[in-house]
């Protein structure tokens, strides 16, 4: 079974007036368009287009026992236009999820609390796929020893001095981070800021750009010196990062494509407005420096490879552009269009064309999936 459902863009501020429309092919609103959801969800559930007038969280239940369907998705497929930074932010394991919302729940903390840290029981590792020419992100800790050099180069400004004293210490990026963001005095966050404003860092050019930016943004928020201290990625169309539990990141500029584990839970480390939980945060991240976590996909099946960070909840298809295509399901699947006309043809024969922003449930008796016309697309599906 290939049934079409669809959704609205979600108008958070950071969204890109015009990325989701020009993806679409019509005009923007001119509102902010950040993130269209594919999924059943309670927050954004998709619409189902058989004539039901059902919402996906309502319809896979009801389909269940006839259709061999699950009563609900181990995964949220979105559209994600970022126009602005978002928050930096870091998602917590199973068990960590499990403890924090246990102990929420104990202690009577509503659910949509803004200090609330943890909304459900799960993780919620993320893959996003680059569908702009370039898409930038800031992703886990970079190595210490060149995250020293950029701060050498700062000056010699007392706050300056400061983090660069907890730089050297012993557990020195939790140590850094602990400080900025729940010690540090706005002024000492401003002269750290505006010191990285004005210097010149042999290497670090896009780094000491992106805080320029962040301050005109962000004024005097401690996230934009977190983010001096974390990788700047910039990935190219078609390229992908994986970002598990403990990793901090923030999404900067791009339209892509993500994939995630049906889950809400989302402890930020700055460029927010929004509740910090310091403590918490701190016990969740990963301390550790390491490469950006790109993530590369595996040929899987003719015209197709699949984006699979080794995790049961999700693994993410790509039928590429240019010719016939197929590929094996691992399970319900979501597929979304994104570039061209595309002709889903699934085990039973039936069909179903997607076009930019359009997408299909596809049943798990529908594999494998073909597809034809040219055009390229995304199947989320269940992991291994």
């Amino acid at each position: 079974m290939l049934i079409a459902i669809s959704n609205t863009p979600r108008d958070y501020a950071w969204g890109s007036p015009t990325l989701i429309a020009d993806l679409e092919g019509r005009e923007p609103t001119g509102a902010p368009e950040a993130e269209v959801w594919f999924g059943d969800h309670p927050g954004s559930p998709a619409e189902v287009h058989d004539g039901s007038g059902r919402t996906l969280d309502a319809w896979l239940p009801a389909a269940a026992s006839e259709r061999g369907v699950p009563g609900k998705l181990p995964y949220l497929l979105k559209l994600l236009a970022a126009g602005a930074p978002l928050s930096i932010q870091v998602h917590p394991s199973k068990e960590q999820a499990a403890r924090g919302f246990a102990r929420e729940e104990e202690a009577g903390v509503p659910r949509d609390a803004g200090e609330r840290n943890y909304k459900d029981d799960n993780h919620k590792p993320e893959v996003i796929v680059a569908l702009s020419d370039t898409f930038t992100a800031l992703a886990g800790l970079r190595d210490l020893e060149r995250t020293r050099s950029l701060v050498d180069a700062l000056g010699d400004a007392p706050a300056v001095r400061a983090l660069r004293a907890h730089l050297a210490g012993d557990d020195a990026l939790r140590s850094a981070i602990g400080w900025l963001l729940g010690g540090a005095e706005r002024a000492e966050i401003e002269e750290i800021v505006d010191a990285a404003a004005s210097a010149e860092a042999p290497g670090f050019a896009a780094e000491l750009a992106l805080t320029r930016s962040l301050h005109s943004a962000y004024p005097a928020d401690p996230g934009i010196v977190v983010a001096l201290l974390m990788n700047l990625v910039e990935l190219r169309r078609g390229e992908a990062i994986f970002v598990p539990a403990g990793v901090l990141h923030a999404y900067v500029a791009g339209l892509g494509v993500e994939i995630m584990a049906a889950s809400d839970n989302v402890l930020r480390g700055g460029l927010t407005p929004k509740h910090i939980d310091v403590e918490e945060l701190l016990g969740l991240v990963d301390f550790r420096p390491a490469e950006p976590p790109l993530l590369r996909p595996t040929a899987s099946g003719k015209g197709a490879e699949i984006f699979a960070p080794g995790i049961a909840d999700f693994a993410l298809g790509h039928l590429e552009a240019g010719g016939a295509g197929s590929l094996e399901l691992r399970g319900i699947a979501i597929a979304l269009g994104v570039a061209g006309e595309t002709v889903l043809t699934g085990a039973s024969g039936e069909n179903i064309t997607v076009r930019p922003g359009e997408a299909a449930l596809i049943t798990p008796d529908e594999s494998p999936l073909a597809s034809d016309g040219g055009g390229e697309v995304f199947v989320a599906m269940p992991g291994a």
